[in-house]
């Protein structure tokens, strides 16, 4: 008889599994009995609850997302201005709990398997979509060209956080330095 209440403690253990097991292959290329052994049940309960790898990874994905999507929230309470409000998403997407090396390894694997794989695809647009959608509101009251620089602002927050995240050098608070300055060079305010 299934314990009552188990099914989403098992889903969650799994999902933080999958980013950890991708962290550690940096890459997809593990196998649904080593993010079950790693969640401390078997293969076959995995598959039950998700039917194989590629929704285990969509899963820790939209988990990796909710996270980011609640830190984008939460930096937008605190900033009421439009340019606070543009400036609050930048911050968001340079946290460091993005940095971690698990968290990092999840990223580049979204990128990579959304070249082949519709459904992974499907959730990187519409990441980056609520990304170009929440800079253009931002700045809508003090841009000439919202949606151009949202267009900007969202290729740049994506190749400063893959820039940061592959160097030794590189920091989340250098690349977000980075793009704030931009953004007060495309609104023309100074910092």
């Amino acid at each position: 008889m299934p314990k009552v209440g188990m099914e989403p403690i098992r889903r969650d253990a799994l999902v933080k599994a999958t980013i950890a097991e991708i962290g550690a292959a940096q890459s997809l290329d593990v196998t649904v009995g080593q993010i079950a052994r790693r969640a401390g049940m078997s293969s076959a309960l995995a598959h039950h609850y998700f039917g194989g790898k590629d929704q285990i990874f969509l899963a820790a994905m939209r988990y990796i997302l909710t996270e980011y999507s609640a830190e984008v929230r939460r930096e937008l309470r605190l900033n009421k201005s439009p340019l606070g409000r543009a400036e609050a998403i930048i911050r968001a997407s340079f946290d460091e709990s993005y940095f971690d090396p698990a968290t990092v390894s999840a990223w580049m694997t979204l990128y990579a398997s959304s070249r082949t794989n519709t459904e992974t695809y499907r959730l990187l647009v519409v990441y980056q979509k609520r990304l170009r959608s929440n800079l253009t509101y931002a700045l809508r009251p003090i841009s000439d060209d919202p949606a151009g620089d949202a267009d900007t602002l969202a290729a740049l927050i994506d190749g400063l956080y893959l820039r940061a995240a592959l160097s030794d050098e590189g920091s989340a608070r250098a690349a977000s330095d980075r793009a704030l300055s931009v953004l007060h060079m495309l609104v023309g305010t100074k910092e």
